[in-house]
């Protein structure tokens, strides 16, 4: 296996790592294809928004139902409607340690300006993996890349993660691991942080879930679903500011959009999808390999958090 590193031409200069990074939602259009308008307006409203970076291909965008030609479309469409103007973080996945280099060299030479590896995904019936498995496959994958490289460490989630104490020997190990994604309760976060955060800034997701008590605990910021990052991302200004006051209230007014839409993934795929879509003008037009079919119940109260939270620039 070549552990050649990659060219990045198309790094953005000033990748930082903080903020409301808004993860890309998987729009599709009548013929089961990327619906090539939708994905378009959607990035254009994290720019518009203000956002500092954008993700995708992780679990908001589906990717397990994607090919390998439609992630790098979701990249391609990305870079080409961002114009530039945002750093990419793009997830990794992949059953072995060179199907993620192979994407992840891919990622880089199209524009990522860092990178998340997910662990490989136990089929059924496979027996678990040690600790010790997904410490070497990472490093493995990690080996040369010539960006920041973190990993998405959310056991509750994805069934696997590492141990603080594992994350800091493959910081030792790999010089490239500069980040975490977490994914879990703000008490969980914070014995992360105060294990490895002089190593590498912390994310968390959760769709903003304990969003405030997150960014107590020393997230550098969270990565979430596009339906209400905006709110998100003023709150976490004004939390950076010194405003708390501003930041309660607008987490108060926000908050539950939040919960209603962070139930399940599921949840989330089948109810945030569409309370983005409507922000931004559109329609879901169709749904692939779908867990959750909407309810009238359920659409009702997706329409009404949409229209509570305002349209998306």
């Amino acid at each position: 296996m070549s552990m050649e590193p990659a060219t990045n031409p198309h790094a953005h200069p000033q990748a930082g790592f903080a903020g409301i990074y808004p993860i890309l939602y998987a729009f599709f259009d009548r013929a089961n294809r990327l619906d090539r308008a939708a994905m378009r307006r959607q990035t254009e409203a994290a720019v518009r928004a203000g956002a500092p970076g954008i993700a995708m291909l992780g679990l908001a965008t589906e990717v397990n139902k994607l090919s390998r030609a439609e992630r790098e479309q979701v990249l391609d469409w990305a870079r080409e409607d961002s114009g530039g103007a945002l750093p990419l973080a793009v997830t990794v996945s992949g059953p072995t340690v060179q199907a993620q280099r192979d994407f992840a060299q891919h990622a880089i030479e199209r524009g990522a300006a860092w990178l998340i590896l997910q662990p490989p995904v136990r089929l059924p019936g496979e027996p678990a993996q040690p600790e010790s498995f997904y410490f070497d496959f990472f490093a493995e994958v990690m080996a040369g890349l010539p960006v920041p490289v973190g990993i998405q460490n959310a056991p509750e989630y994805l069934g696997v993660g590492l141990s603080p104490s594992r994350l800091r020997a493959l910081a030792a190990q790999c010089p490239n691991f500069r980040v975490l994604k977490g994914e879990g309760p703000s008490v969980t976060i914070r014995e992360t942080i105060d294990q490895v955060g002089d190593l590498m800034p912390v994310f968390n997701g959760r769709g903003g879930m304990e969003l405030l008590d997150n960014l107590r605990a020393g997230c550098a910021g969270m990565i979430v679903a596009p339906d209400c990052f905006d709110w998100q991302q003023r709150i976490y200004r004004a939390f950076r500011a010194g405003d708390a006051a501003l930041a309660e209230d607008l987490y108060r007014q926000v908050l539950p959009a939040i919960v209603f839409v962070m139930q399940s993934l599921d949840t989330l795929i089948c109810y945030g999808k569409r309370i983005a879509a409507w922000r931004m003008g559109i329609e879901v037009e169709h749904e692939r390999d779908v867990k959750l079919a909407p309810s009238r119940f359920g659409l009702e109260a997706a329409r009404r958090f949409a229209l509570q939270l305002g349209p998306l620039p």
